[in-house]
């Protein structure tokens, strides 16, 4: 794994945990749940040699601090933005897979002056395209968007419970390792971050309101957009649900899929993601 420097920055809701590497123009990497800033360990591996990478814990998750509210993606890309103003990063790419799609979004949809491109990995827009929760198919969303309920039942099984996610929603079964896993349950045994987690997707009516008023408000994101999905949809991957989510307030989307990838996209084909994003960034160096 590329050698990574951790930092911590306090924010006016937040002290965030987050983690660099590189040198070149910046791109900042946003993980989604159950995840952390790990969770793009090894794409970091190969941007790193051309681009100054920034990977956050989002608020409430990893090594950040766990506010009691605020998880409406406007409010954690607010996070964002601050990190990203304390860096002085100017214009930059932004990346993000699963609940770090819908927070680089909102991002994007505030600051879009700063945004050279866009990119979303295996993720829809709440409200937006695609039903995020897809009918209902996704039976966790309903399961974590029951109140105290998902924290009785998990606290203290956290690693069967995260296990059970990396295992069926990965088509290459292993790419998520033992130890990989422990890193990920030290976090989310913490104190209040399976509430934190849970309060991603307590806030999904919230995100898709937010969206949909600003999707009837006539608003397209500007910058080019990238909207990639796992191909392997019965490792619950989402194809191209993603571009055609993107699609709908979005102008200069490229969409497509990953061969041989489930959900979790960068752990499983950090090779063939990695090759994509700075092919696509190459493209559009300047938005």
């Amino acid at each position: 794994m590329a050698e990574v420097e951790h930092h911590f920055a306090r924010l006016s809701q937040v002290a965030m945990h987050y983690v660099t590497a590189g040198e070149g123009p910046p791109v900042v990497l946003l993980h989604g749940w159950p995840s952390t800033w790990y969770e793009w360990r090894h794409v970091i591996d190969r941007l790193a040699p051309h681009h100054r990478v920034i990977a956050p814990d989002l608020r409430g998750l990893g090594d950040s601090s766990r506010p009691a509210d605020g998880y409406d993606k406007r409010t954690v890309a607010a996070d964002v933005w601050e990190l990203v103003e304390h860096l002085g990063l100017g214009r930059f790419h932004l990346v993000g897979h699963d609940w770090g799609g819908p927070t680089a979004f909102a991002l994007a949809a505030a600051h879009p002056e700063a945004i050279r491109t866009l990119s979303i990995v295996d993720v829809t827009l709440p409200g937006i395209g695609p039903d995020i929760s897809q009918g209902g198919r996704r039976w966790h969303h309903a399961f974590h968007r029951t109140l105290d309920l998902p924290e009785a039942l998990v606290t203290g099984r956290e690693r069967p419970y995260l296990s059970w996610f990396y295992a069926e929603f990965s088509w290459q079964q292993g790419a998520i390792t033992d130890a990989d896993i422990d890193e990920y349950v030290r976090t989310y045994s913490k104190p209040g971050a399976l509430r934190a987690g849970f309060a991603y997707y307590r806030n999904i009516p919230q995100d898709a309101a937010d969206n949909v008023r600003l999707l009837e408000s006539g608003f397209r994101l500007p910058m080019p957009v990238l909207a990639l999905g796992g191909a392997r949809t019965e490792a619950r991957a989402r194809g191209l649900e993603p571009a055609e989510s993107l699609g709908c307030i979005a102008d200069r989307v490229e969409g497509g899929t990953i061969a041989e990838s489930g959900h979790f996209v960068p752990e499983e084909q950090p090779d063939a993601l990695s090759a994509r994003l700075m092919e696509f960034w190459r493209q559009h160096p300047d938005g």
